[in-house]
């Protein structure tokens, strides 16, 4: 039955919902983790693949119709396909995605696009091997771009690059990217990320403003419409000399909070309203204490009412965001 849609106290109503399925990962990008590592969640603190596709259920009926997988790395979770075919399964749940760093995707591609997953992003932040093994601390370049392809050929797509670009460390790849990925227009999109300092700030951003500039030196870019509920945040342009799109999230110098319709269910159960803050409830306490789904409901509703306005992160200054991203997601 169709409840209510899930709505907070400014009016935004919440359609998208992200899961952290593990803190995870086989990579340990620069801008994602600390240099002395972290230390993992208990496996007994995650949520099981039958909580979660409990909660997916609960949250369409108040309206969420996108599900996105992400981590740490979603596919070093075991037998990833079998949650993607349960939420895929979900009543009202049209558009089941996945954000990977694509180390085994080529293997995985065929199974996972059998199981449900429609779309998939893939980060690449560089073209080049050495530089990508020093940025993710051990990444394989190849098998991430042969993951791409085996994506492709299994029918995954729109495939979109999420690209990270750093200050003075791989921003003189930005039209490297854009040639290499413009060889497939029809079925791509390269998205430029400003990097997001959670607790302290290692690196420096480059604001999405400079970016476009930058290609405006070369290429015709106009605008190809507004963000949609498929885009999430990303403001979506055209270079017209190759018919590439091009996506800019911009999270520290064009705040999107106002149109905001995320919510992202962390890997140990915690519903995150707001990338930046990280004080809210664990669902999983409440589901394994015995809660109905209706009591489910009610905890999601009061949680997400309850939502932020928005962050104070900055290009300079400001606060930074709340928390660890590999254990929220993104």
């Amino acid at each position: 039955m169709r409840r209510e849609p899930l709505t907070d106290r400014l009016g935004r109503t919440h359609t998208y919902l992200r899961i952290s399925v593990t803190d995870r990962c086989n990579y340990r990008c620069v801008y994602c983790m600390p240099p002395e590592g972290l230390s993992w969640r208990p496996r007994a603190d995650l949520l099981t693949f039958e909580e979660i596709a409990r909660l997916v259920g609960v949250f369409a009926q108040m309206g969420v119709r996108k599900v996105r997988l992400t981590g740490g790395e979603p596919t070093v979770r075991a037998d990833i396909k079998s949650l993607i075919a349960g939420i895929a399964r979900c009543e009202g749940i049209v558009d089941v995605a996945m954000t990977t760093n694509g180390h085994t995707l080529a293997k995985l591609a065929p199974a996972l696009a059998e199981a449900g997953l429609r779309r998939i992003n893939v980060s690449v932040d560089t073209l080049k091997a050495d530089r990508f093994k020093s940025l993710t601390r051990g990444g394989d370049l190849d098998r991430v771009l042969a993951g791409i392809e085996a994506a492709r050929a299994a029918g995954i797509g729109p495939v979109k690059i999420n690209a990270v670009l750093l200050r003075d460390e791989n921003e003189d790849e930005l039209f490297d990217l854009v040639d290499y990925f413009a060889r497939w227009p029809h079925d791509t999109e390269l998205r430029f990320i400003e990097y997001m300092p959670f607790g302290s700030r290692w690196h420096k951003s480059i604001p999405s403003a400079e970016l476009r500039k930058r290609l405006a030196t070369r290429f015709t870019i106009t605008r190809a419409g507004g963000a949609t509920t498929s885009d999430g945040p990303a403001q979506r342009w055209k270079l017209a000399e190759n018919g590439l799109g091009v996506g800019f999230i911009s999270p520290l110098t064009e705040h999107f909070c106002a149109t905001c319709n995320r919510l992202r269910l962390m890997c140990d159960g915690h519903l995150r309203t707001c990338l930046a803050h990280d004080d809210t409830p664990s669902l999983r306490d409440i589901l394994r204490n015995g809660a109905t789904d209706d009591q489910l409901e009610q905890a999601i509703r009061d949680m997400v009412y309850a939502k932020p306005d928005g962050h104070e992160a900055m290009l300079e200054g400001g606060t930074n965001f709340e928390g660890v991203m590999t254990a929220i997601g993104g």
